[in-house]
């Protein structure tokens, strides 16, 4: 499992902080020189590796959070470069997920109990000779200049035990001690499916100032996931304190959202220019109080010294949105920021307090616009691979959070043992779905068919006779705006409604998978199972059209996961505009009617009423936020109250992108783009004008190339132009005209609204 020369290897004794650890190779002589080096390196922890004192690799937190129990990544760097007769390869192992505190328990260690670091350097000669050097009982130890590490709590450094010396030739040190080899554990060793995790910006602030209570503040002027980069120089043993959130609430840092993550940097000084850059934590944050800041407010405001590093998974962005309204525009920037702060390693659902977990519910609600926002095929097919493995080891149960950690927590209070969820564990079926959609790689569906088949046949165990999924715990419309703030799931829409539309849509999606993959037999057995959920919901849920608890919500989800026949549809429709109207075009939705409430909207005529649910701006809605200040998408609809104080709820992100989905709405029917066949082979373009926008525009870079659409509206006069690259063939659907199809080249057309 670890392979030839190389072992888990960590310090013989306790080291203050993150260790180092150091190896020293004499490369073979008589083979001709170095041809290829190549540098392979994981931990239980997190590890940074250097060569012959230079990195090794600019990446970040390797090997990221997987399923420990049976899955550790490593990494491969090539180091031909960094190569010299006498080599020496240097690590410095971070607590991370696998020690770091995990949950809001306030419990850390849920996967080991120490740090173990594993590395194996293989160098290839001009004559075909390999050599092999790994960690292993000859390395030895030492501390870092990192005295603690937390993910959510922070990192501690001090520049005076910094020492270049350890990553040279021959060196010696009696503070350094010997290793031991440990065990492996249990887990695979295996290659990254996704990116890794790097550097992706830097944002300067942009405004220094003091609080009213005379703390010394920093805005960077945009909520971000990352660390910040401090360069300063002062009075030897002296301590500057970066402490970070996301808002301010009275003009003070807003810091109860956090819970109990700490969020706060030390540094200690050495005497002489020092630069810090905490790569062993991260935070959520727009706001840094600074404390020790030599020279104060005015040494900062003039020289400077910090610099906001934006951290995410290496993931590439493929599409993009813009329109006439401003106030749009932001919301498209709040869930591309959203998304590209939560998606480092695993997407989570928020990254800044006591929590940072992978919950499933939230990607199943974002998973359409993610895919079109960024390449994001290998990043979810490594997240799904985690997923799968927790599944097939929790009897097809698909957890809330991937990688599970909750199953080692206690559950709240009442709640029982987790068992099957709607739309949480739905996440196994539908987002492998969206990812085939959007790229048209039968890779995702191949390799999850096992999880998405498992997860449908628990399902069907769970309804009753009926056909009806009315048992157990279920989420529901999680954060319905008319819930109470420490209720999130009371929400107006029967969660057993919710749940068996839910039902009835993943059974539709594994028949339509089975279809894909050739597999016959399933395609019919969850065709069946779709028929049945249909039967039950039409008898015990609907009447005379309207539909049990009648809500957004449910006239949504029954809309567009298309469980009704015509006539239930349009009344549906006509009802759900209705009940819009009532809510006087605000938001009444949560977790499972948002992503879908505009799409049934205008997939039933009701565009309009779509159009004045998106440009509403008082609470709750989606532009809201946007007036309030937010540079990223809330977990609650009034996260921040109009008086500028934080919603009292404990649950109080300000940066939770899956309210954000309604982008897939603006991709597809305000731009109007969207696919006809997997990976965009053939697309259509259908866009839909409203709400006074006098233009709007989208492009995404799909893998048969870039396709562009824009529209302007002059009047009653409307103009359409799009791209289409080679290979691809567009259907063209304009208000009041003919569907036309066009191959590639550009296109323009003129017509009336």
């Amino acid at each position: 499992m670890t392979g030839a020369g190389a072992h888990f290897i960590a310090p013989l004794g306790d080291v203050d902080g993150a260790p180092r650890l150091r190896g020293e190779v004499v490369l073979a002589a008589g083979h001709g020189g170095v041809v290829q080096a190549t540098l392979r390196a994981t931990a239980h922890g997190t590890v940074e590796a250097w060569v012959n004192g230079a990195p090794a690799s600019d990446e970040l937190l390797t090997p990221g959070w997987s399923s420990y129990e049976w899955r550790l990544r490593y990494r491969e760097w090539d180091v031909t470069a960094l190569m010299a007769d006498t080599t020496v390869v240097g690590l410095v192992l971070g607590n991370g997920w696998y020690l770091g505190r995990l949950t809001w328990s306030g419990e850390s260690g849920y996967y080991g109990d120490e740090r173990a670091g594993y590395a194996e350097l293989r160098v290839r000669f001009a004559d075909g000779y390999e050599q092999v050097f790994g960690t292993d009982d000859t390395w030895t130890a030492a501390p870092s200049d990192t005295t603690a590490d937390d993910l959510y709590d922070g990192q501690h450094i001090d520049a005076r035990r910094r020492d270049d010396a350890w990553l040279r030739p021959g060196f010696v040190s009696p503070d350094w001690t010997g290793v031991r080899v440990v065990n492996a554990g249990p887990a695979a060793l295996e290659p990254y499916i996704g990116p890794p995790v790097r550097r992706q910006l830097e944002l300067e602030p942009v405004e220094v100032f003091r609080s009213p209570s005379g703390r010394m503040l920093v805005d960077f002027g945009q909520n971000l996931v990352g660390w910040v980069r401090t360069t300063v120089i002062g009075e030897r043993g002296s301590v500057v304190t970066l402490r970070h959130a996301e808002v301010l609430e009275n003009g003070e840092l807003g810091v109860r959202p956090l819970r109990t993550a700490r969020a706060t940097d030390r540094f200690t000084l050495s005497g002489r220019t020092d630069v810090f850059e905490p790569t062993l934590t991260f935070h959520g944050f727009r706001y840094v109080e600074v404390d020790g800041w030599p020279g104060g407010v005015e040494a900062l405001r003039t020289r400077g010294g910090l610099t906001a590093i934006v951290i995410g998974s290496d993931v590439r962005r493929i599409g993009t949105f813009a329109c006439s309204n401003e106030l749009v525009n932001r919301l498209h920037e709040n869930a591309v920021w959203g998304m590209r702060g939560n998606f480092v390693d695993v997407p989570t659902d928020c990254p800044q307090r006591d929590e940072r977990l992978g919950w499933t519910g939230d990607i199943a609600a974002f998973a359409a616009s993610a895919v079109y926002l960024f390449d994001v095929n290998d990043f979810l097919r490594d997240w799904l691979r985690d997923l799968a493995l927790e599944q097939a080891h929790a009897d097809d149960l698909v957890p809330n959070v991937v990688p599970d950690v909750l199953k080692y927590v206690p559950p709240p209070e009442g709640l029982g043992e987790p068992d099957s969820s709607a739309i949480w564990s739905d996440a196994s079926v539908w987002v492998p779905w969206a990812l085939w959609q959007a790229y048209g790689d039968r890779r995702v569906l191949a390799d999850q068919f096992a999880s998405m088949t498992g997860h449908a046949r628990r399902v069907r165990s769970k309804l009753s006779p009926d056909g009806l999924w009315d048992t157990g715990m279920q989420f529901g419309d999680w954060l319905d705006p008319d819930a109470p703030p420490d209720q999130p799931w009371a929400a107006k829409a029967d969660p057993h409604v919710v749940a068996t539309l839910c039902a009835f849509r993943t059974a539709t999606l594994v028949a339509a998978a089975s279809d894909v993959l050739g597999e016959s037999a399933a395609s019919l057995e969850f065709t069946a199972m779709a028929a049945a959920v249909r039967i039950g919901f039409t008898e015990h849920y609907l009447q005379d059209g309207v539909i049990v608890s009648d809500c957004a919500t449910v006239y949504a989800l029954a809309i567009v996961f298309g469980i009704l026949g015509d006539a239930d549809r349009a009344f549906a429709g006509e009802r759900l505009a209705a009940l819009v109207a009532q809510a006087r075009y605000r938001i009444s939705t949560g977790f499972a009617g948002t992503p879908f409430v505009t799409h049934a909207l205008s997939q039933t005529g009701h565009v309009d009423v779509a159009y004045r649910l998106l440009l509403q701006t008082e609470s709750p809605s989606w532009l809201y936020p946007v007036t309030m200040g937010a540079t990223t998408i809330w977990e609650r609809w009034d996260a921040m109250l109009p008086d500028g104080t934080i919603n009292p709820g404990e649950m109080t992100s300000f940066n939770h992108y899956a309210l954000g989905a309604v982008v897939d709405w603006l991709h597809t029917t305000v731009a109007g783009l969207s696919p006809l066949e997997p990976g965009y082979r053939r697309v259509l373009i259908a866009p839909q004008p409203g709400g006074a926008l006098a233009w709007a525009e989208t492009a995404i870079d799909s893998r048969h190339g870039r396709i562009t659409v824009r529209w302007d509206v002059r009047g009653d006069a409307l103009a359409l132009r799009v791209e289409i690259p080679e290979g691809v063939e567009a259907l063209v659907r304009m208000p009041g005209a003919d569907e036309i199809v066009v191959g590639a080249g550009r296109h323009e057309w003129a017509g009336m609204l």
